[in-house]
């Protein structure tokens, strides 16, 4: 990168040294601008933060009482002559990318994101620039999503089977954004739904900004009978721990865009796999970048170096840049720390 680019990556985050502002840094700084309430993107110890309103409830939940400023959609606002405006990412519910200006040049910071309409997040929205800096955590041919409408007809048809075999059908997502995606989705007719702690204190935090079906939490007092041939929504963390005991008889399934790859399952030891993100596939990475409009394009989290290559290929000046975010494994790695209840 040069010197004089608007943005710039630097030991503590992607830096607008015209506005001496951080765009999700991940170490602390003085003024953050926040896209999204995932762990890799949204730090503790920042003086002050600065998000879309609709993420605001969720840092909240997260970091504590933290000084926050909520901003809507495409509403510009100054820093230091330079002017920012936040747009729809689609990745989860508040997310947001991140244009920046700054006499005539348009930078984007898409954050994570996807071009699907899940009908929870506000869909995504493209946006022209000259230079993006897109994530490619799935960013090889290999991953291509079907419409969610058809995973989620075989997550129920799942749930019915294990039902009519008297099991209780446990599904693994985030706490944050997967696991209400999840429950948006599950058909109620067939029996009750549970929550796991981390799944139902966030899916409260958001129920204000989404209308989801009602959720029974799972207690110390909750009886294996009331369970059984029920489905349960649990973070990753909870798979293989003693909480899940008392489901016993139990069948898994874990939702992610990695079950797109063989023996993915395996090797999370679950039942079943169901192909389901809140990022772009290599389809849904291309078209996005070619709607930008942009020339150059920089590649952060994910597949970087074969995706930057193939972008290369085809015309683009597409570069590398390191980061802390880590997109869907990031989120794994962390749910012991951030959702066991």
């Amino acid at each position: 990168m040069k010197q004089s680019d608007l943005l710039v990556f630097n030991s503590k985050g992607i830096y607008c040294p015209k506005a001496k502002v951080y765009l999700d840094p991940w170490r602390p700084v003085n003024q953050a601008i926040i896209t999204h309430g995932h762990s890799d993107h949204a730090r503790y110890g920042h003086k002050s933060y600065l998000t879309h309103h609709s993420n605001i409830p969720i840092l909240k939940h997260r970091l504590g009482d933290i000084p926050i400023q909520g901003m809507a959609w495409n509403e510009p606002f100054q820093i230091n002559g330079v002017t920012f405006s936040l747009h729809p990412a689609g990745h989860i519910i508040g997310s947001s990318q991140v244009r920046v200006e700054y006499k005539g040049e348009v930078w984007v910071f898409t954050g994570d994101y996807k071009d699907e309409d899940d009908g929870v997040a506000v869909p995504y929205e493209p946006i022209k620039c000259q230079t993006m800096i897109t994530e490619c955590t799935f960013g090889i041919p290999a991953f291509k999503w079907k419409p969610q409408a058809q995973v989620f007809e075989e997550i129920n048809q799942w749930w019915q089977g294990n039902k009519e075999e008297g099991k209780t059908s446990v599904l693994f997502g985030y706490s944050l954004g997967k696991a209400q995606r999840i429950l948006k989705y599950l058909d109620s007719s067939i029996g009750k739904i549970f929550t796991h702690g981390a799944i139902e204190n966030m899916t409260e935090v958001l129920r204000p900004q989404i209308q989801l079906p009602p959720t029974n939490l799972i207690t110390r007092e909750t009886k294996s009978k009331e369970i059984q041939g029920g489905i349960v929504v649990a973070p990753p963390s909870a798979h293989g721990s003693t909480w899940m005991r008392k489901l016993v008889p139990y069948e898994t399934g874990t939702c992610s865009g990695w079950m797109a790859f063989r023996g993915a399952r395996r090797r999370r030891s679950t039942d079943k796999g169901f192909v389901i993100s809140d990022h772009c596939d290599w389809q849904g990475l291309l078209k996005s970048i070619k709607t930008s409009e942009a020339e150059r394009v920089i590649c952060t989290h994910g597949y970087t170096d074969i995706f930057s290559k193939y972008l290369r290929e085809i015309g683009y000046d597409a570069s590398v840049e390191n980061t802390d975010y880590e997109g869907e494994a990031d989120e794994s790695s962390n749910s012991t720390i951030q959702e066991v209840s």
